[in-house]
């Protein structure tokens, strides 16, 4: 009997067929999903922890969230979104942990002070005021809105909600900064008090 050889045939793989990405693949994209969304992660969590040092390591925690689900990163432009999210949890994580590490951070830092960050909203000001007498939930929100420059999508997927919930809450949010702005500086304290109580998640 004569053997007819048989060629491998060119054209698409079966669908049957996996074939693994090469190990350089997986680096190569992290380090391109690091270099594009580094600097604004960064300034995610500057703003909303007292100290540089720290802010450097809940950046590296991110990015460590991020390597080891990379293929759970979604594409631009929803990564940036995506990964302040997991910063967010990171963060979250971190504060839960400070009340045990608070006696060696306050050793720490006499010994490695840096520059304070600037802060948008740490001046005297009637915004400022207002600002700081919103719920933590509200800040967050509309500082999202103000500093990272999010649309509802995005917001959505920072927090984790529909963007229904997002509309309802940064609407409630506006109306209560709104308010606080118009109310008697000795009153605003009982403004947010009431409003926080009063408040219901969509």
């Amino acid at each position: 009997m004569t053997l007819i050889p048989i060629e491998a045939r060119s054209g698409p793989v079966s669908e049957g067929v996996v074939h693994d990405p090469p190990p350089n693949a997986h680096r190569e994209r992290f380090e391109q999903v690091f270099a594009t969304h580094r600097e604004a992660v960064l300034g995610y969590l500057r703003r909303r922890t007292d100290s540089g040092h720290d802010a450097a390591d809940l950046l590296a925690d991110t990015f460590l969230v991020a390597w080891r689900r990379l293929d759970d990163v979604p594409l631009d432009p929803q990564t940036r979104p995506w990964l302040y999210g997991v910063a967010r949890r990171v963060l979250a994580n971190h504060r839960r942990g400070e009340g045990r590490r608070h006696a060696l951070a306050t050793k720490l830092r006499g010994e490695l002070s840096d520059t304070p960050p600037v802060h948008p909203l740490q001046e005297d000001t009637p915004t400022a005021r207002a600002f700081r007498a919103l719920p933590e939930q509200d800040r967050e929100l509309l500082s999202l809105v103000a500093w990272e420059e999010l649309d509802t999508g995005q917001i959505a997927t920072v927090l984790g909600i529909s963007r229904n919930a997002v509309r309802i809450r940064l609407h409630r949010a506006r109306k209560r900064f709104a308010k606080l702005l118009t109310a008697p500086l000795a009153n605003r304290t009982v403004v947010a008090l009431t409003e926080e109580v009063s408040h219901e998640d969509a």
